[in-house]
């Protein structure tokens, strides 16, 4: 049935096609009987795995962005997931960088973003959190810095997070990779990284000896890190025994995708951006010696695809622009591929 509502989606322009979906997902989780109808309907087989302490029901697992403030969760676990990463979620909210900031790349099926983490705070998402029973999901938190935040304080920003969510999230990704916040990638230097590490791996353990619970804490790098970059940050995050990665964010390879330029700046993510992820997931898993879990995106669309980055090094894998070109039977279609 998609094949025949992408059309009329694509005719919005990403954003606004974005927010449309999200909310009819949104609703379809509190109407008894649409809610009932999309579960059986997108049923998957379950192909558990163990990861950073926990058990997913599968591998497959939706990328942050897709739900930035928590809104849809509930809706979107009838499709299937093993896992939700929401977010990336600021402290303070943010509009994010002017529109348009999404663009299509439909040739190529990929797209082009210069989002900014725009979001309604840490406050919005805590209130879906807090209270809220999500069964066997395992619900990932996001987290980044606002963007007037300068880069010596953005420790603050992400230990109040780590603060902030231990307790109601699975697992927290710290997001330092993302194109889209000016100076962002900087902390993935060297100095900084290790400086930056360092002070999130004692906010972890604070959380964890006060809410007696393990707390995974993840680092979500950039596809765009030289050979060394990437070696460092690996010897960091395990240095500071922090939990695993996630491999990539969106990429700034221009030469990825056509007429780049004429979707002003951003970072690009899907089809383009496939073997580059899965490049990166099979360094870390060398460099890590597989000692280091890797949640594998970046341009999954299909079971063999899925396949690829879990042969490379990943424990799990996550979509999110595969879903905007194929829909939302492409959670089962790839469990269904890699069940058989």
């Amino acid at each position: 049935m998609y094949r025949y509502l992408r059309p009329l989606l694509f005719k919005l322009d990403a954003e606004s096609a974005h927010n449309l979906v999200l909310n009819l997902i949104r609703f379809s989780a509190f109407i008894p009987g649409l809610r009932d109808a999309i579960r059986r309907i997108y049923q998957t087989p379950n192909i558990p795995v163990d990861a950073f302490g926990l058990r997913f029901n599968n591998p497959v697992g939706l990328a942050a962005g897709f739900d930035k403030d928590g809104i849809a969760w509930r809706g979107l676990a009838l499709l299937g997931f093993g896992h939700i990463e929401l977010g990336t979620v600021t402290p303070r909210p943010q509009p994010g960088n002017p529109r348009p900031r999404i663009f299509r790349s439909v040739d190529e099926e990929g797209l082009v973003n210069h989002m900014g983490f725009p979001g309604r705070g840490a406050d919005y998402l805590e209130a879906q959190l807090l209270g809220k029973e999500h069964g066997n999901l395992i619900l990932g938190v996001n987290i980044g810095k606002n963007a007037d935040t300068p880069l010596d304080s953005a420790v603050d920003d992400y230990r109040s997070l780590i603060d902030r969510f231990a307790g109601p999230a699975d697992y927290l990704v710290i997001n330092i990779s993302s194109p889209n916040t000016i100076g962002l990638r900087r902390l993935q230097a060297r100095r900084m990284l290790d400086e930056l590490l360092a002070a999130l791996a004692g906010a972890r353990q604070e959380n964890e000896i006060q809410l007696k619970k393990k707390v995974p804490l993840l680092v979500k790098l950039s596809p765009d890190l030289t050979e060394a970059e990437l070696k460092d940050a690996v010897e960091i995050i395990m240095h500071y025994e922090l939990d695993g990665i996630v491999a990539t964010n969106t990429t700034i390879n221009s030469g990825l995708v056509a007429h780049y330029g004429s979707y002003g700046s951003g970072g690009i993510s899907g089809k383009p951006l496939i073997n580059l992820s899965t490049e990166i997931v099979s360094k870390i898993a060398a460099y890590s010696k597989g000692n280091l879990p890797i949640i594998g995106v970046g341009g999954i669309a299909d079971a063999s695809e899925a396949r690829s980055k879990l042969d490379a090094g990943a424990a799990l894998i996550q979509v999110y622009t595969g879903l905007i070109y194929k829909g939302p039977g492409l959670v089962k279609t790839i469990l269904e591929g890699l069940a058989g």
